[in-house]
């Protein structure tokens, strides 16, 4: 095999989710996303006893980072070990947020050039006082041809390329929404894997959540005290979940004038705080009957939205999101909604046979290619330098080390109070000679320069632009050196992680 996967295990518990009652509305079908090989996993769906494993993500370019595959996956290893245990079908579904309008975060993609380098295309930038359209109603546009052009550039003659630009040319078309075009290709590369796509602001979703969302507005306050309440709790026990409470905004979103906002409590009903328009509670109620899609959930209410629509038991969340969870579980109870039990999502990268080549060469490990400040370079020149400057530089530590204690003894019976300052100057010495070694490491390296740059490659391969992969790179490029070999071996190691992991988790009531 020309790759190894390598798990870089996420903080978070696993451990194996309780069961509830199952079913789906046979409403909300129509919202799942065809692709070949759904509608035998949507049958197992249909059976009464059914349960759900969610994970979801915004809709990116090209599908976005890595860990959005990774959360896919995730929710298909929980979803069979689940099934196993309990004997009854378990399906994973991914739950397309479209309504989500933060296009920076969905407006790029970065992928790994033929020569190693990391390329990050654009789609546009949306103005600061552009409204805030949900991705959902987002158009590609025709930027997605540079975008693609390029792709295909930098694939060059990879094995499986052809294949890959096709699925992404086929979905990302400029009529297409960003929304629509991510989830169709996030479905036609999982449903071999049973994962189904979950289409977030379908009508059909829109209507059955409305409920939901009214009681939240209705129970506004309510909700609002109970969230300060836990919130308090939480940082006492020194966890801050990143989300702000208390300020009066309720945990409903509108689509007004200025896009998608946040509804705010005032006095005699509502206002958006970004457009300032209000709403009486009977004007909310009209707007809901005539269009119920302008509504949506904020970040606190969706996965209590997921839990009442779908007979979700586990959902696999990213570390932002588990960190903002132990907040958003004071919402079930007020709305009278069942918790599903977070799990971290599996982390992981893909390490290819350049990047081992260069590890094999220069003995070193992913963990010492990986860790910060150029520790494996700084190895490597360390071991050239000539031996007689490593003789002359313990010679000359342990020669200050040895003199200035001979020279602080004898100060002390002068004046005790001397002792710091010539501490101190030890200190300096001591510094002295790092700043030295420095220097002669630094021109080491540039005589070095043709193995330093090989494992700076190396490195970019692991942590492209400095961060981890699977926050960085999407699966177009992994996907066209592999081909579909490389999902298939993604899913077989993330199922026994899991099963590895569920094994030795501690029983639990």
């Amino acid at each position: 095999m020309s790759y190894r996967i390598v798990a870089t295990p996420l903080a978070g518990e696993v451990r194996l989710p309780g069961q509830r009652e199952g079913g789906v509305a046979p409403a909300l079908f129509d919202a799942f996303v065809c692709a070949a090989g759904t509608a035998a996993t949507l049958d197992r769906l249909r059976d009464p006893r059914a349960l759900v494993i969610t994970t979801g993500q915004q809709p990116g370019l090209l599908t976005g980072p890595l860990y959005t595959i990774y959360k896919a996956l995730s929710a298909a290893a929980v979803a069979r070990q689940c099934e196993a245990r309990w004997g009854r079908p378990v399906v994973p579904v991914f739950w397309a947020a479209g309504g989500d309008h933060d296009f920076a975060e969905g407006n790029h993609a970065s992928w790994t050039a033929a020569d190693g380098s990391t390329v990050t295309m654009t789609l546009r930038e949306r103005p600061a006082d552009a409204p805030l359209t949900p991705l959902y109603r987002e158009p590609v546009g025709p930027e997605i041809g540079p975008v693609l052009a390029r792709l295909e550039a930098d694939l060059g003659t990879a094995p499986f390329a052809a294949d890959v630009l096709a699925l992404f040319r086929r979905w990302y078309r400029p009529e297409a929404t960003l929304a629509d075009a991510c989830a169709r290709v996030i479905a036609d590369l999982l449903a071999p894997y049973g994962v189904v796509v979950f289409d977030a602001t379908h009508p059909a979703v829109k209507r059955a959540q409305w409920p939901y969302l009214h009681r939240a507005l209705a129970d506004a306050r309510a909700l609002e005290q109970v969230l300060v309440a836990r919130n308090q709790e939480l940082l006492a026990a020194g966890h801050d979940a990143g989300v702000t409470v208390g300020d009066g905004a309720t945990l409903v979103m509108y689509e007004g004038e200025q896009g998608r906002d946040r509804l705010a409590l005032r006095a005699d009903g509502f206002a958006t705080r970004r457009s300032r328009e209000e709403l009486t509670p009977a004007a909310i109620d009209q707007l809901a009957a005539s269009d119920p899609g302008r509504f949506s959930p904020n970040v606190l209410l969706r996965p209590a939205i997921e839990a009442a629509l779908l007979p979700t038991v586990a959902y696999l969340a990213g570390p932002g999101e588990l960190r903002y969870w132990k907040l958003a579980e004071a919402v079930y109870p007020v709305l009278g909604i069942p918790a599903q039990r977070p799990l971290p999502r599996w982390s992981g990268l893909v390490v290819d046979a350049r990047t081992d080549r260069v590890l094999e060469k220069f003995g070193a490990t992913l963990e010492e290619l990986m860790a910060p400040g150029q520790q494996l370079e700084n190895r490597l020149v360390r071991s050239a330098l000539p031996a007689e400057a490593i003789e002359a530089l313990t010679a000359l530590r342990e020669g200050i080390a040895r003199h200035y204690e001979t020279l602080t003894r004898a100060a002390v019976v002068i004046d005790p109070t001397i002792e710091r300052t010539l501490q101190n100057l030890c200190n300096q010495a001591f510094t002295g000679t790092q700043e030295a070694e420095k220097k002669l490491v630094s021109h080491l390296k540039r005589r070095q320069a043709t193995e330093t740059q090989q494992i700076a490659r190396a490195r970019e391969l692991v942590l492209p632009l400095g961060r981890p992969q699977e926050r960085v790179l999407t699966i177009a490029p992994l996907l066209a050196r592999f081909g579909p070999e490389l999902l298939a071996a993604l899913a077989t190691d993330i199922t026994a992680w899991y099963a590895a992991a569920l094994e030795a988790a501690p029983v639990r009531g």
